[in-house]
């Protein structure tokens, strides 16, 4: 493992290889005026500035296509991940956590870039049902149009070392970027040539 050289850059790679110090907090998250599936302003409620506008952009689109996006969770602290991973082995395992969640200082949670989508029922959040919905159909047609790109795709997880998860997007800046790796079929490791530790 070694730190990222640029951890509040938009196109930082976070991964099980590389990882972000643990007092990184971005300065500019505020809390995106979308939909979440909670009402209370909270730490998970909140993401970086521009990646909130983007997605607020994007929560609009889909409405108009009859499609209701809501918000899980977005910006999550060192110390909050921290806790999460813990609780997560002592219920499955080292091994078995690792394939679902984050070391603390390895979470894209922790840029402020990256947020967990459902549809506005909650139906399937943060589950692998997910993938069925008209709503992770959508994400996966349009997300790159805003900037945002399915971050663990399916079939990709022999490199981001990441269970398939439909429901997390990463804005990743100009949706020109997204585009072109949406249009490549690649994930960011491969976009970059920079691969993550199994």
């Amino acid at each position: 493992m070694f730190p990222s050289k640029y951890p509040s850059s938009i196109g930082v790679i976070v991964n099980k290889s590389i990882y972000l110090p643990q007092t990184y907090k971005p300065q500019d998250l505020v809390y995106p005026d979308v939909p979440f599936l909670f009402q209370e302003k909270i730490e998970k409620r909140q993401l970086r500035s521009e990646a909130a506008m983007a997605l607020k952009k994007m929560f609009v689109a889909a409405k108009k296509d009859g499609v209701y996006l809501s918000g899980v969770s977005g910006y999550r602290s060192y110390d909050t991940q921290k806790w999460l991973f813990e609780r997560y082995m002592k219920r499955d395992g080292y091994l078995e956590a690792m394939k679902y969640s984050a070391l603390p200082g390895t979470s894209e949670h922790q840029t402020g870039l990256a947020i967990d989508v459902s549809g506005a029922d909650g139906k399937c959040a943060v589950s692998s049902c997910f993938a069925n919905t008209k709503e992770a159909q959508w994400l996966s047609q349009h997300s790159a149009e805003y900037g945002y790109i399915i971050r663990y795709a399916s079939g990709k997880e022999h490199i981001t070392g990441y269970k398939y998860e439909p429901w997390h997007i990463r804005y990743i800046g100009p949706s020109k970027l997204a585009l072109d790796m949406h249009k490549r079929g690649v994930c960011l490791e491969e976009y970059y040539n920079v691969y993550s530790a199994k």
